[in-house]
């Protein structure tokens, strides 16, 4: 790959992911201090996220793969999510804002299978050559963190903004990126290609079925994290709990680069309760935690993000590929995702959404407030849940024979 080439793609990547960093992990605190709304309708909120999850595989399998080149159908959601970005600064009704972030989420989700096509289209070797392509998306996020955690603006409409602009910047960007063309243009394919429905088959392994349904119950305590840290953070008056929360990506991009080391040494499913393990460690450790001689429990439970991730996802994604025959293995991979960044995510944020309201009073001078240590012993014990489930049921085959999609 030319250096022209591998500078393009890299600065598509930082500015993807800077763009959903700039709001996601603040996007609790402005809902709940700045437009007073309630722990029900802020987990509703980032449910748009997972119904764009789980919208996106048919919109890119079945439009953008047919009829348009990657960067243009890139360009033109970027263009109309800075619009969104920008039309969410201007409400602050729940009943107006939720339709305009679903709007947006329809709109950017997309973009990041669409960003990974371009990617390898420029590639010789994709195994390779992306994940030094795509590490510079974990950076974008990073800095995106920084930047508002610096500037002080978790609470205001300015990170709305700064996503907006940003977006606006990588749609006229995409224009510049290589030409590439509908891969599956004339071809057709149907909605049960798209969402994975060929690997049904892989469904009549019970270890393959106790890990697809583990990873949908894992995506709910999952929820509790991404929804509500950033809050959580902000009332026990952490400074910079933005910048603070990056150090969770640092710990990811860590624990990636030396994941073959334990992946060799444990296993799939020694992994998997290991991040299972450390999903119910970080709640536990928020629970406990305070700003104060206890601060050290909210800095580790923010660093084991990256076991919690890598561990269990990216261990998942492997473990898919392996049981998957040739013929199924993206509509396998399409099936997790579907179940775990779209349908559990979405439970996920309703449930997570549900149990803070509950745990929600008024404090003084009518300030929201949350008792946390209640909230955040719900997460562990789901995930507690889900280890036991899982460690009881799954079983790991050394020499796994591969699914093929006529079985």
């Amino acid at each position: 790959m030319k250096i022209q080439t591998r500078f393009q793609l890299s600065t598509m990547m930082f500015l993807e992911y800077f763009v959903w960093g700039a709001w996601y992990v603040t996007m609790g605190t402005y809902l709940g201090q700045t437009l007073k709304f309630d722990g029900l309708e802020i987990g509703i909120a980032y449910g748009a996220v997972a119904i764009g999850a789980m919208i996106s595989p048919f919109f890119v399998g079945m439009i953008a793969d047919r009829y348009f080149p990657s960067e243009k159908v890139l360009a033109t959601m970027h263009l109309v999510g800075a619009a969104l970005l920008y039309w969410l600064t201007q409400v602050d009704s729940f009943s107006m804002f939720y339709p305009i972030l679903i709007g947006y989420t329809l709109c950017y989700m997309p973009t990041i299978a669409l960003t990974n096509s371009i990617s390898f289209a420029q590639m010789k070797d994709p195994g390779a050559e992306f994940p030094s392509v795509r590490v510079l998306g974990t950076f974008g996020w990073i800095i995106a963190g920084l930047t508002i955690g610096f500037l002080k603006v978790e609470d205001s409409t300015m990170m709305f903004y700064i996503a907006a602009v940003s977006s606006l910047i990588l749609g006229v960007y995409s224009l510049t990126l290589p030409h590439t063309p509908p891969k599956d243009k004339g071809k057709s394919v149907s909605f049960g290609d798209v969402i994975g429905l060929k690997s049904l088959a892989l469904f009549k392994d019970m270890s393959f079925s106790v890990f697809f349904l583990a990873s949908l119950l894992i995506c709910i305590p999952l929820s509790f994290y991404y929804n509500f840290t950033n809050l959580y953070l902000n009332e026990l008056g952490m400074g910079n709990a933005a910048g603070k929360m990056t150090l969770g990506q640092l710990s990811e991009f860590g624990f990636l680069l030396v994941m073959p080391l334990f992946f060799k040494r444990l296993g799939v499913k020694k992994m998997l309760l290991v991040a299972m393990l450390a999903w119910a460690a970080r709640y536990v450790f928020f629970a406990i935690g305070n700003n104060d001689e206890m601060v050290w429990m909210l800095y580790a439970g923010i660093i084991l993000h990256g076991i919690c991730y890598d561990f269990f996802f990216v261990t998942g994604q492997i473990y898919v590929d392996n049981k998957a025959g040739e013929g199924i293995k993206s509509s396998a991979q399409g099936l997790i995702t579907f179940a775990t960044y779209g349908l559990g995510m979405f439970i996920g944020s309703a449930v997570s959404g549900k149990v803070v309201k509950m745990y929600t009073y008024t404090g003084e001078a009518d300030v929201i407030q949350h008792y946390w240590n209640p909230i955040w012993m719900v997460p562990a014990a789901l995930s507690v849940f889900v280890l036991i489930f899982f460690f009881l049921l799954f079983r790991e085959k050394v020499n796994q024979q591969a699914v093929n999609e006529e079985s």
